[in-house]
């Protein structure tokens, strides 16, 4: 990982750990009401009511409502991509690799689909605002592109040589992958969780759906 990002991770921990029971309660409160309607049909006043605490409780430890937004929004922006990274998990899948790329695919949609299902309100939030906040999209870009693209680009050259992987270039299996796996968790958890899903199943077909469009053979 580049210094840059280990430094945000530190920042981030200590920056949790220092956080006062007030702090947490309206984490928690922000969290809750950003997920049920938005951020910007949401009110300070409405957080902190259901927080329990006055109004100027929240602006003593926030600016503006936008920084609330962020301080919930960044943690869970690196983290969602921090268990790649994590020493176990880079070693496993991006630096021992697999036997094959659809083993290496399977770790990761198992690994995704646990962050999300764990913080799910989390991940819809960070969703639904990058779309309207340019600063979160460009940190979610930068995250991807200086920490999760190297990693995938040398995993997919490596299949690509020991020819168990067709010869696409690495930017389009990157986009074919990135996009069936989110589509898959955004629809399982945020679209339509209200539908009768077998996940381990939804997980192979999807896992199944990739291969058959990626495999050198057909």
């Amino acid at each position: 990982m580049t210094k840059d990002f280990n430094d945000l991770l530190q920042l981030l921990e200590e920056d949790e750990q220092k956080k006062t029971p007030k702090q947490a309660q309206i984490l928690k409160a922000a969290v809750e009401i950003f997920a049920e309607k938005g951020y910007a049909s949401s009110s300070t006043s409405e957080i902190a009511a259901r927080a329990g605490v006055a109004e100027g409780t929240i602006f003593r430890h926030y600016k503006t409502k936008k920084d609330l937004l962020i301080s919930i929004v960044t943690p869970v922006m690196v983290k969602f991509t921090l268990p790649i990274f994590a020493s176990h998990f880079t070693n496993q899948v991006f630096e021992e690799h697999p036997d094959n790329f659809e083993e290496f695919l399977s770790n990761i949609m198992k690994n995704r689909y646990n962050f999300v299902k764990e913080n799910r309100p989390l991940v819809q939030i960070m969703l639904q605002e990058m779309a309207f906040h340019e600063e979160l999209k460009e940190q979610f870009q930068k995250v991807f592109i200086e920490e999760v693209y190297p990693r995938f680009d040398r995993v997919i050259h490596h299949y690509k040589k020991e020819d168990k992987l067709v010869d696409f270039p690495a930017p389009s299996i990157i986009r074919m992958v990135m996009t069936t796996m989110i589509g898959f968790i955004l629809t399982r958890f945020i679209i339509s969780p209200q539908l009768d899903w077998d996940d381990e199943k939804e997980m192979e077909r999807t896992i199944h759906f990739i291969m058959h469009g990626l495999s050198p053979k057909t």
